[in-house]
């Protein structure tokens, strides 16, 4: 059993419950988005972003019910951009079934997006905490960001670690910085006191991106799941600055090339 399971399986009363408020959260009236949310959520993945959250306040104080709410508040938005992002990408399969996308069409699944952060901030708001809501606000923001600077990195070749490093940070490195903040603030910790556990959130974020990137240059029966999608997709990871900068000069020249002739803007997005 590796780490995370056991950490999980320590943490699987308080998972639980936050799993509880998901469902409860995102019940409707309406039967197709109940068809849409409960097929969506039969396959929840690791659900490393709220144990982060649970272990955070666990770290400064108890588990209360704000704990619950923010750790289900951030597991929503996070959510919400999984969703949002198999749009963008034209994703057929996520955690191995459908995606929102693939079964019911591209309307419904950004109504469904949509639906997710509207039902994180409520979750978010039922702290009480005005950091909590702060935090999925900003948060919120990254992601976008994250999201438009990779396509930019692309489109303008910044083929550098720099921009590379920045594009993570706020793509994925904030999550998991906020994780740890919304943890500490619903056990009424100050910023000064739990400063230090916000880098290593924030390192964590962009180890784990950084590992996701190469595991996309992988071969797919290793790793159990689809490969090639960041290079087919014109994405600018690590992997590829770096045999951009390694390589042999000539190959690297070609590739480069290749990369140039596939990243710019079509006269459409121009």
């Amino acid at each position: 059993m590796d780490s995370l399971s056991i950490i999980q399986n320590r943490l699987r009363k308080e998972l639980d419950a936050m799993n509880e408020i998901i469902v409860s959260s995102l019940a409707t009236p309406n039967a197709m988005m109940n068809s849409v949310v409960s097929n969506y959520l039969k396959q929840k993945g690791k659900q490393l972003r709220p144990v982060m959250v649970i272990m955070s306040a666990r770290f400064f104080g108890d588990i209360t019910d704000d704990v619950l709410h923010a750790g289900a508040a951030l597991e929503m938005l996070h959510n919400a951009s999984l969703i949002h992002d198999d749009i963008v990408d034209e994703t057929a399969m996520r955690r191995g079934r459908p995606t929102v996308n693939t079964i019911w069409g591209n309307h419904i699944a950004v109504l469904t997006g949509d639906f997710f952060v509207s039902n994180a901030l409520a979750a978010g708001i039922r702290t009480g905490n005005l950091q909590v809501i702060s935090a999925l606000s900003e948060l919120g923001k990254e992601l976008s960001l994250g999201e438009i600077d990779q396509i930019c990195n692309a489109r303008e070749h910044h083929f550098d670690y720099g921009s590379y490093f920045e594009m993570i940070r706020k793509k994925t490195a904030s999550l998991f910085r906020n994780c740890v903040r919304m943890g500490a603030e619903t056990v009424g910790v100050r910023e000064e006191v739990y400063g230090p556990l916000l880098d290593y959130g924030e390192k964590l974020g962009l180890c784990f991106q950084i590992k996701d990137d190469i595991f996309d240059y992988s071969p797919s029966a290793q790793i159990g799941k689809p490969t090639g999608n960041d290079l087919r997709e014109g994405k600018v990871t690590l992997p590829l600055l770096y045999a951009l900068a390694e390589g042999p000069q000539q190959e690297a020249e070609r590739v480069r090339g290749i990369c140039l002739l596939y990243t710019s803007p079509s006269p459409r997005d121009a």
